[in-house]
């Protein structure tokens, strides 16, 4: 056994404490090398025990767990203990018989992570808005936010809704069950991936075809260049630049650096998803997408078909429907919109800002059920490309403005940055300002014109990578790796939704 008294004498006690350990500096993100790595050893042991469905699903949430751990510490265990208490509460809806039973269950389940939620990320706004309001002292608590609690809590809620709605029946696999709550590739930034949709898959254990595995390599290129390559730099260098300090740029600048943050966020965050999907191709299995081009929408109920799509269709399911849709006249359609949004806007975080740019897009969304009505169907208005463009202008427009709200640090800053637009604009600055961020402008466009691209040019180059030899796929890879590592900024840029 010398051997192994040798390799451990070897080991650097600073490596493995970086690799084992928790580190709250150095979360194990899909950005990372060290991701990447450990990646590469999970799936060739993935591959290895592919056939033996129990040892491979065991070794995978294992990985998960870890993953978890090392972005968020020992708070892993809420995560293990919302699995258990799923399990045992959709095993009671099973054998619930009559209503008022399973409607208890629900609202177990639903205040237990609302409750989660309320603690975690809310106890200290509100505490703070209290202190205000009767003159209290306010010392906020120490309160760490658990990585991807948002996401996670809401698979946890459909997964029981559903059963209550006899949408699906109740996994009866502890394994199947924590498999699904557990899998890294959603589990900090989402997709919200439902019971309904994944749990089908691991019980199929069909394994990846060669053409999900390229596929997979395709998406996960395209997420590196989306977020590593343009978002990254955009931020870094110019937009949280101007959203810090509004007041020492011009209009113009601050309207640049409204439309970066809107290239940034959306390549950021669709990067994630792209990494997210990709990395479940890998393995098996199929997410569904979570962006479908929304600056090409015409109008805003477009957009929230097109952008964050799992979310979108989570709060319809499970907030807007349930307070009764469309289904009890215009006005309470109006008001359950706007409510759906407000919700949508407070799930981002313990922030009125966030609450505002809910409500924002709650007042686009009914205005724009308010133009539908006022406008007749049958009143066709001149030139449909031109007006096609228009639209998209205008909701694209409307989207930049809106994005101010989410990413604005406060309403102080808000202001200030409407101030400067309306009385210090100065576009005689714009031939200046492109020579001084010509890189910036450069990495916008080449973002606004990957996103206009038509989807059948983006299937047809998919497809070419897709058909083309493993040897070749490979070596695309390495090149785009190599250009990411080259434009790369120097410190970790975290993926902006980790925070929700």
């Amino acid at each position: 056994m010398e051997w192994i008294t040798d390799i451990i004498d070897r080991i650097d006690p600073e490596m493995a404490q970086k690799l084992f350990l928790y580190d709250a500096q150095q979360p194990l993100l899909f950005n990372t090398g060290l991701f990447m790595m450990l990646f590469l050893g999970f799936v060739l042991i993935y591959q290895a025990i592919r056939r033996w469905r129990v040892a491979k699903m065991i070794v995978t949430i294992l990985f998960s767990l870890y993953f978890y751990y090392k972005s968020s510490a020992g708070y892993c265990l809420i995560l293990v203990g919302v699995c258990i208490s799923d399990y045992l509460l959709g095993l009671w809806m099973g054998r619930a018989q009559r209503n008022w039973i399973r409607r208890l269950i629900v609202w177990i389940n639903v205040l237990a992570n609302i409750g989660m939620l309320v603690y975690f990320k809310y106890f200290n706004l509100l505490y703070e808005t209290f202190a205000n309001f009767t003159g209290v002292d306010f010392d906020a608590l120490d309160i760490i936010l658990p990585a991807g609690i948002s996401f996670f809590t809401f698979r946890s809620i459909s997964y029981i809704v559903d059963l209550y709605r006899r949408k699906m029946e109740p996994c009866t696999n502890f394994l199947d069950y924590m498999f699904f709550l557990t899998f890294f590739p959603p589990l900090l930034a989402g997709p919200v991936v439902r019971a309904q949709h994944l749990l089908p898959q691991i019980k199929a254990n069909n394994p990846a075809t060669r053409a999900m595995v390229a596929e997979g390599l395709f998406l996960i290129m395209c997420g590196i260049i989306k977020k590593m390559v343009i978002a990254d730099y955009i931020s870094g260098n110019f937009v949280d630049r101007i959203f810090e300090n509004p007041s020492l740029y011009t209009g113009f600048e601050n309207v640049m650096g409204m439309i970066g943050f809107t290239v940034q966020i959306y390549c950021d965050f669709s990067g994630y998803s792209d990494i997210a999907i990709g990395l479940a191709l890998l393995l098996g299995y199929r997410f569904l997408d979570n962006f479908d081009s929304p600056f090409k929408s015409q109008n805003p109920s477009e957009f929230w078909r097109r952008w964050h799509i799992s979310l979108s269709t989570w709060l319809r399911d499970y907030v807007y429907i349930p307070m009764g849709g469309n289904r009890r006249g215009a006005f309470r359609t109006h008001v359950n919109k706007f409510t759906t949004m407000m919700v949508g806007g407070i799930w981002h975080g313990a922030s009125w800002m966030y609450l505002l740019w809910g409500a924002y897009q709650g007042l686009l969304l009914t205005g724009h059920l308010v133009i539908k009505r006022v406008i007749p169907s049958k009143i066709k208005l001149p030139g449909v490309y031109a007006r096609r463009f228009f639209n998209i202008l205008i909701t694209f427009t409307l989207s930049v403005i809106g994005f101010a709200f989410f990413r604005s640090i406060s309403l102080e800053h808000l202001a200030a940055q409407s101030t400067q637009i309306a009385t210090n604009f100065h576009l005689e600055i714009a031939v200046e300002f492109a020579k001084a961020y010509a890189m910036i402008l450069t990495l916008i466009g080449i973002g606004l014109v990957l996103h206009f691209t038509p989807s059948m040019w983006r299937k047809k180059v998919m497809g070419g990578y897709m058909a083309m030899p493993i040897l070749i796929q490979a070596i695309i890879l390495a090149i785009v790796l190599f250009i990411v590592i080259q434009t790369r900024n120097s410190e970790l840029v975290p993926f902006v939704y980790l925070q929700y």
